[in-house]
């Protein structure tokens, strides 16, 4: 295993994806407030949201090559004053456009997200780096969770702006734990360049478009899941919103459990055998529900345990896929881990608006399952694609 000069603590990778992830959906709980408060139309604040996921989309296909070039710290703590100041910005803002405009600054937390993926193949590899990913990804399922509560509590008590100032605090700590934890990781030979050949030959390699899109169509069955599963408890169920976030928030624990799993069963099994078999589970989880409803037996109970599988799978996926994206050219794991990023929010933004379509009528618990099961067998696609292409192939890169 490869040693940095001075590899940063698990806790610090950590909180840089949880500040990452987090920053997307605290405020969610205060979008009616602010469009009251700034005399705007709830559609447009509601950009804060979907335009700030389109931007951080943009933000990782740049973030990646960056700190490839100039290194993983200097991109990371530049990031990190840009996210501070523009949630000043948002918290002082007196127009919804002005606070539009800040918001889509903050989009620059994400590299946070990209440049921890990154950091962890520079200083690991293969089983390790897929253990130390599967525990950063348990911190990724469960920031979202606590977001939009911690945030319903803020502005409940203090207003939206708290919110913002409470980000623009978690920047500055954040940039102060980089500062003095975070040396640079990535180190280059003497010399070395062509940085943009390199990533040219990263672009034509199958196995790692394999490997990214198992990871993106692995988690858009999640992003599926979340743009149906609430309207087919409402109206088939007739779940109410107490009992909704129990219900949704079942899947989240399904693949924490399964980042939990991934972590510990790459120290026995080959990565690649957790990463397939994290795609199975998926889908006969999948299709065991589809064939129980299939025969007269539908329940909350049942619909949403077969559901727990998708979670599952995906959490002894995606550390394993994300590892197996960022060692095709090692040199480039930035590059990698933000184009993979990348497909899996953009993609992820057209299957959420493809299942709302689906189920714009009379929501069908069959069609969300038959969708979820879709995205998890092309992924299952792309990782048995993934480990075929990698066997027999032998790259020797330097290290």
């Amino acid at each position: 295993m490869r040693k940095a000069s001075n590899p940063p603590a698990l806790a610090t990778l950590i909180l840089m994806t949880a500040t990452s992830t987090v920053t997307l959906n605290m405020i969610v709980p205060s979008l009616a407030n602010i469009a009251l408060d700034l005399d705007a139309d709830y559609a447009l604040v509601s950009l804060a949201l979907g335009g700030y996921l389109a931007v951080t989309a943009a933000v990782q296909l740049g973030v990646g090559p960056l700190a490839d070039r100039i290194g993983r710290r200097p991109v990371l703590l530049a990031a990190l004053v840009i996210f501070t100041l523009a949630s000043l910005g948002c918290a002082a803002a007196q127009t919804v456009w002005m606070l539009l405009a800040f918001r889509m600054l903050q989009a620059a937390v994400v590299s946070g997200c990209v440049l921890s993926l990154a950091i962890v193949r520079d200083i690991t590899e293969g089983a390790e780096a897929a253990r130390l990913l599967g525990r950063i990804g348990m911190a990724m399922a469960l920031a979202p969770m606590l977001g939009p509560m911690l945030g319903s509590v803020l502005d409940a008590a203090f207003g939206w702006r708290v919110v913002f100032l409470l980000y623009a605090a978690a920047g500055a700590g954040l940039f102060c734990l980089a500062w003095s934890d975070l040396g640079e990781t990535l180190r280059r030979p003497a010399g070395e360049g062509h940085d943009g050949k390199r990533l040219t030959a990263l672009l034509r390699e199958p196995v790692f478009w394999c490997y990214a899109l198992c990871t993106a169509f692995s988690t858009g069955a999640f992003y599926i899941f979340l743009a149906g599963a609430p309207l087919v408890a409402a109206v088939i169920f007739g779940i109410g919103t107490a009992e909704l976030g129990v219900f949704v928030g079942s899947i989240t624990a399904g693949f924490m459990t399964g980042s939990w799993l991934a972590s510990r069963l790459v120290d026995r099994h080959p990565p690649a055998t957790v990463m397939l078999t994290g795609r199975i589970l998926a889908c006969l989880g999948l299709l065991l529900g589809l064939a129980v409803i299939a025969m007269g037996h539908l329940t909350p109970a049942m619909f949403f345990g077969c559901t727990i599988f998708v979670g599952l799978g995906n959490g002894m996926t995606t550390p394993n896929s994300n590892a197996g994206a960022m060692s095709v050219q090692p040199r480039l794991a930035g590059s990698a881990a933000g184009i993979t990023g990348a497909l899996t929010v953009s993609g992820g933004a057209l299957m959420t608006t493809l299942t709302g379509l689906a189920l714009s009528g009379k929501p069908s618990p069959m069609l969300l399952l038959g969708l979820m099961l879709l995205a998890c067998f092309i992924g299952l696609l792309a990782a048995a694609a993934a480990i075929r292409l990698s066997k027999g192939v032998s790259r020797v890169q330097p290290t």
